[in-house]
C-alpha cells in the first residue's frame, strides 16, 4: 500500500518538532545539536524504533545538494567582509592546502588499515577532507562555545570555502577509478575550470544579485525573499551547468552579495537563517534515516581508528603546515586543528561512490558516517574544554556575533 501524502507530513512534521525540542537538551548538557538530529534519525530509521525503511541514496544526494546550497549561502550572506578580511589568506590556505594533505593522510592510513587500494584510501580521505559548515556553525553559536571572533571567523570561512575543494577531489577521484585512463593532465582541467568558473560566476552573481535588489522597487517586501532563493538557485545551477564549482559559486555570491548594503537586506538574512535552520534539521534527519546501524557494528572498530587518526593527526599535521607561515600562535592553530568538524558535508559526498557504482561505496559510506559522528561526539563536546586548556578566551561566540 502506498504511503499517503498526509502521513509523509505527519511523520516529517514530529521528527523536525522532536528535533527542535533537543536544542534545548544540547545547551544544557553541551551535546551537538546535529548528533541528536542524526540520533533521531537513525531510531526512526529500519533498524530503529520507528521501523521506517529509507533506502534512496539518489534522493539522498539531491536533498543534501539543495540543503548545502541555501547553508552556504546563508554562510555567505551572514559573513561580514570586513571580517573576513584579516584571515582570508589563511582560511584559503585552509581550505586548499589543509584538504589536500588531509584527504592524502587519511587516504594512506585507510589503505593500510581496511585494506582499499590507494585510489579508494584516497577518495574516503578526500570524502572526509572538508569540515561541514553546518557542523561548525552550529556548534560554535552554541552558548559554551567562548573563542575568540577572529578564530569563529576563519573556522566558519574555512568550513564554507573548503566544500568545493572536497567535492572536486571527491569527483575527480571517482573519475579515475570509473575510468583508469584518465589523464593527469584531464584532471588538472578539471580542477581549474571547477575553481575558476565557480569563482567568477559568484562574484559576478553577487553583484547581480545586489545591485538587483537595489533597482527593483517592489511594493511587496515579501517577495525579496523569494527573489533571493530563486536567485541562488540559479546561480548553482547555471555554474554547475558551465562545468563550474556551484558550492563555491553560491558561498561567493552571498560573500560578495553581503559587502555593500542592500534592499531589505535584514529580513532576507532572516528569511535564508531559518531556511539554512530548516535545511540543516531535514537533512541530518534524512541522514539518519539513509544509515543501517547494524551495518556500523562490524566496522566500528576500523571507523574509530580512522577518526582517532583523523582527528589527532591528520587534522592538526595539516593546520599547522597550512598556517606555517601565519602569525597566528601555535596554541590557537591547534584550537583551529581541533574545531574543524565534520558533519553532514562528508555523508553527503559519500553517496557519490554509491551512484558510481564503486566496489567499496557501502563500505565507504558507512565508514564516513561513522567517522563524522565520532568527530562530532568527541571534538565538538570537547571544544570549551580545549579552549581552556590552551587558555584561549573570548566572548562566546553567538556574543561575538550580536556584537555584545
Amino acid at each position: 500500500m502506498p504511503t499517503s501524502i498526509e502521513l509523509i507530513f505527519i511523520v516529517f512534521s514530529v521528527l523536525v518538532i522532536l528535533s527542535i525540542l533537543t536544542i534545548k537538551i544540547s545547551n544544557r548538557f553541551g551535546i551537538p545539536s546535529l548528533v541528536l538530529f542524526l540520533a533521531i534519525g537513525m531510531m526512526a530509521g529500519s533498524d530503529g524504533l520507528g521501523g521506517i525503511y529509507f533506502d534512496n541514496p539518489p534522493l539522498v544526494q539531491s536533498l543534501g545538494i539543495l540543503a548545502l546550497v541555501l547553508i552556504l549561502y546563508a554562510g555567505g550572506l551572514d559573513t561580514e567582509w570586513e571580517e573576513v578580511r584579516p584571515i582570508l589568506w589563511q582560511g584559503l590556505s585552509l581550505s586548499t592546502i589543509g584538504v589536500l594533505l588531509t584527504a592524502l593522510l587519511v587516504g594512506v592510513f585507510v589503505s593500510w588499515v581496511q585494506g582499499f587500494s590507494f585510489l579508494e584510501g584516497l577518495l574516503l580521505g578526500a570524502i572526509v577532507s572538508t569540515t561541514d559548515a553546518a557542523a561548525v556553525f552550529m556548534v560554535l553559536r552554541a552558548r559554551n562555545a567562548k573563542i575568540p571572533p577572529r578564530l569563529v571567523q576563519l573556522l566558519e570561512f574555512e568550513s564554507g570555502s573548503n566544500d568545493p575543494m572536497a567535492v572536486v577531489l571527491t569527483i575527480a577521484l571517482i573519475r579515475l577509478l570509473t575510468e583508469p585512463s584518465t589523464s593527469f593532465g584531464e584532471l588538472v582541467l578539471f580542477f581549474v575550470t571547477q575553481m575558476a568558473v565557480g569563482a567568477v560566476l559568484g562574484i559576478a552573481m553577487g553583484e547581480i544579485m545586489r545591485r538587483s535588489f537595489n533597482w527593483l522597487d517592489l511594493e511587496l517586501e515579501g517577495i525579496y525573499p523569494v527573489l533571493s532563493l530563486a536567485l541562488a538557485l540559479l546561480t548553482y545551477g547555471l555554474t554547475t551547468f558551465l562545468h563550474g564549482s556551484g558550492f563555491l559559486a553560491v558561498y561567493m555570491a552571498g560573500l560578495i552579495m553581503q559587502r555593500k548594503p542592500f534592499t531589505h537586506q535584514q529580513s532576507i538574512l532572516r528569511f535564508h537563517d531559518g531556511l539554512a535552520w530548516l535545511m540543516q534539521v531535514t537533512m541530518f534527519l534524512m541522514l539518519g534515516l539513509q544509515v543501517f546501524p547494524a551495518r556500523l557494528v562490524p566496522i566500528a572498530l576500523v571507523g574509530l581508528l580512522i577518526s582517532l587518526f583523523l582527528i589527532f593527526v591528520a587534522r592538526p599535521a595539516s593546520v599547522h603546515t597550512a598556517l606555517a607561515f601565519s602569525p597566528m600562535p601555535f596554541r590557537e592553530q591547534t584550537l583551529v586543528a581541533w574545531a574543524g568538524l565534520r558533519g553532514a558535508v562528508p555523508i553527503i559526498l559519500a553517496t557519490f561512490p554509491l551512484l558510481a557504482g564503486i566496489k567499496q561505496a557501502d563500505t565507504i559510506f558507512h565508514l564516513v558516517f561513522f567517522i563524522a559522528l565520532t568527530s562530532v561526539v568527541i571534538q565538538g563536546t570537547a571544544i570549551p574544554w580545549i579552549t581552556r586548556a590552551l587558555k584561549i578566551g573570548g566572548p562566546s561566540s553567538s556574543e561575538a556575533r550580536s556584537g555584545l
